[in-house]
């Protein structure tokens, strides 16, 4: 049964007081408030459901599978945070009192913290490196340039160049527009656009972030992560783009980038020297993490990427992987070695015995 409720109180738990604007909202509309009475089990042990849990009010008991019991209440402190955020569980939560409770989807959740940090990291990228003299021809000598090329196979860039198809464009033409789908990734050949965002703290719908122009890419976030466009892109001149569709992108760029491991290789790659990064927001990452790893949140990398070590290989994680696909795609652009973790930190079972509370 769903209740009544402030929207306005899950700001009190996290990550969801991070999230902001037309991203909450989405959060709310998808949220439902339930009860559930004393003596049942909210989940158990060994369950492999997708999704996190909060609880509102009243008790519960967290039993683990040697009958060991943690009692939580929702005044405690601990209750800002989901409740036993693995998967497959490795507690039963059993009501001792008549409880509160919502939940929300692991894949709905992530989805909206990516395209809130992927808004909030754009302008760091886009700022840098532009060249408004650019010869027609000189797009695709700029693009074979960048560090993300030099790990893609020649054949996957031959045949980008084969599939990649040339789109004329007007002076004021929209060619992306934030919240859309994402379907292709866009290479500028001549001209140049500007990037608009939608600003939830003014309400200014026309927020100029930057100015893109000739051999800048740009819409790979939504392809990579599976998210809504995070920002608007607009025509100032007549000019040429090249794109290259969804399906091409990802089977030309984004498979042989996007490699992955498992948690039991992840740690042996540790053992010899890898580097975890949780790309989570640190409210996060300071209520559970994966020992030894270090946070640089996702809206935050691209600034921070030229802090890493080249030396290092990276692993990157966050919930369920679709932050730290973005992630890792960011840093093989920029050079790195680097790797996300399979499911992401709800697939890793035993985590728990290895997480920061």
């Amino acid at each position: 049964m769903s209740l009544p409720f402030d929207c306005q109180k899950l700001r009190y738990f996290v990550p969801l007081f991070e999230i902001s604007g037309d991203n909450f909202n989405e959060l709310v509309n998808n949220i439902n408030i339930e009860t559930l009475t004393a003596g049942k089990n909210l989940f158990t042990l060994g369950d492999e459901d997708n999704f996190t849990y909060y609880l509102l009010s009243g008790e519960i008991d967290l039993i683990d599978s040697e009958e060991n019991k943690v009692t939580l209440t929702s005044k405690s402190r601990q209750c800002r945070f989901p409740i036993e955020h693995n998967k497959p569980r490795q507690k039963t939560a059993k009501c001792i009192t008549n409880i509160h409770y919502f939940r929300i989807n692991n894949d709905l959740l992530d989805v909206l913290l990516t395209w809130d940090q992927n808004k909030n990291y754009i302008v760091n990228e886009i700022g840098d490196n532009n060249t408004a003299d650019t010869d027609d021809n000189d797009w695709m000598t700029q693009l074979l340039q960048l560090e993300l090329f030099h790990k893609i196979p020649p054949a996957n860039i031959q045949a980008m160049f084969q599939r990649i198809e040339s789109v004329p464009v007007k002076k004021d033409e929209v060619i992306l527009k934030q919240g859309d789908t994402g379907d292709y990734y866009y290479i500028i050949k001549t001209g140049s656009c500007r990037v608009i965002q939608n600003d939830d703290v003014t309400g200014n719908k026309e927020l100029e972030i930057a100015v893109l122009e000739a051999g800048k890419g740009f819409g790979e976030d939504a392809l990579v992560s599976n998210v809504p466009r995070n920002a608007t892109i607009i025509m100032n001149t007549d000019g040429m783009l090249m794109r290259l569709s969804k399906d091409d992108f990802i089977e030309l760029l984004k498979e042989p980038i996007l490699k992955s491991v498992n948690y039991s290789a992840a740690k042996e790659m540790v053992k010899e020297g890898a580097v975890l990064l949780d790309v989570r927001l640190l409210s996060e990452h300071q209520n559970k993490k994966i020992a030894g790893s270090i946070n640089i949140p996702l809206f935050l990398l691209r600034l921070n990427a030229n802090k890493l070590s080249h030396n290092n290989k990276y692993i990157v994680y966050c919930d369920t992987g679709s932050r730290s696909a973005s992630a890792t795609y960011i840093l093989n652009e920029h050079g790195y070695d680097a790797y996300m973790l399979e499911g992401g930190l709800n697939e890793c079972s035993n985590v728990s015995e290895e997480s920061a509370a």
